[in-house]
């Protein structure tokens, strides 16, 4: 109990912020109006603007909670259209009757000659005026504009809230998705020089370390430094070059001197498809070649990779982490990249240009 009581504001309640609302409608009315017009002084300005006030609440709320969900969000535009006149007549028939029976006889001592000769019009007389009609229906639907304005905006800004919690939910499971296959692969070659007791088992380890520590802990922003990424290459290419040994030559060119962002694992992707399907199961030497450019504020991401000529030919969807990187692309970049790919008989070669963050 102490718990809900805790976290309860009455100022965020709907009914609340309605009554505050419909507060400042009577304050505009009030404090916009010419006082100086009503001979009675405040009491009178009170009583006009009541009259005003009552039919906006009935029409606001019939047409939020009736018309609108009813016939404007079924399309049935006619019918809203029609229903919404209908309910207009019958406002200006209670402001009519208002204006004639309760205001009226209060405060006709202090009409003007103009104003009394149009108070000896009867009641039927007073609903045929078409200009009158017009003015006060305006008056009528002018709050439910704004309210259904407020309504838009925020349902506007749930549905930004509902897309960014979506959004995050969907990067943080394509990026559990892609670690596995890394961390797999890193252990591998850990695993092969642990059996032939290599020296080079503990600058092995220490690179591992480094990159656990980036994956772990320094890459769960939405993007991250580009040098930090291109750091994560070079440490993984170093394993795999101690893996593979002269079974591969790898040449990794970058010119990136900026400080810019991207997201994260996004290039590792390719390159661990690089090894994968061209290193693998290569029994000459094959061959990577990577390069990472800045151009007129794009980021350049390019690898080529020679293909066995024993090897069955692979479908890009069927590679390891490519649908998740173009399901981010499209996330984080959305518009503001293209991903080439020339998939030849000898090599496979990926262009990947992105704005810089």
């Amino acid at each position: 109990m102490r718990h809900f009581l805790g976290k309860y504001n009455p100022y965020k309640s709907p009914l609340s912020k309605h009554i505050l609302f419909w507060i400042c409608v009577f304050l505009y009315f009030m404090f916009s109006s010419n006082v100086s017009n009503f001979e009675a002084g405040y009491i009178q300005l009170f009583h006009s603007t009541c009259k005003i006030i009552i039919p906006q609440i009935i029409t606001a709320y019939a047409s939020l909670y009736l018309l609108v969900p009813k016939f404007l969000n079924e399309k049935k535009i006619y019918i809203f259209i029609f229903w919404l006149i209908v309910l207009l007549i019958t406002m200006f028939v209670l402001y009519v009757a208002l204006h004639m029976y309760l205001y009226e006889p209060k405060y006709i001592e202090y009409y003007d000659d103009l104003a009394k000769k149009y108070a000896k019009d009867s009641f039927w007389e007073r609903l045929s005026y078409f200009s009158v009609f017009l003015s006060k229906s305006i008056l009528f639907l002018t709050p439910v504009v704004l309210l259904l304005m407020a309504r838009f905006y925020k349902n506007q800004q749930r549905l930004l809230k509902l897309n960014e919690q979506k959004k995050t939910a969907e990067l943080v499971a394509l990026k559990h998705q892609l670690n596995p296959h890394f961390l797999f692969n890193t252990l591998n070659n850990l695993y092969s020089l642990a059996i032939k007791k290599s020296d080079e088992t503990p600058d092995v380890i220490d690179k591992l370390a480094d990159i656990l520590d980036y994956m772990l802990y320094r890459c769960n922003d939405t993007f991250v430094s580009l040098q930090k990424e291109i750091e994560l290459i070079d440490n993984y290419l170093s394993l795999e070059k101690v893996r593979y040994g002269n079974r591969v030559q790898i040449l990794f060119k970058n010119n990136i001197q900026k400080d810019i962002k991207i997201a994260p694992l996004l290039l590792l992707t390719f390159i661990e498809n690089a090894f994968k399907h061209g290193v693998t199961q290569e029994l000459k030497e094959a061959s990577i070649v990577i390069n990472i450019n800045l151009e007129n504020n794009q980021i350049i991401f390019y690898i080529k990779n020679s293909k066995p000529n024993a090897s069955l030919d692979i479908k890009e969807e069927n590679r390891i982490g490519l649908k998740n990187v173009k399901n981010q692309l499209e996330l984080l970049y959305p518009n503001n990249y293209t991903l080439d790919i020339e998939n030849s008989k000898e090599t496979y070669e990926v262009t990947l240009k992105l704005l810089a963050k």
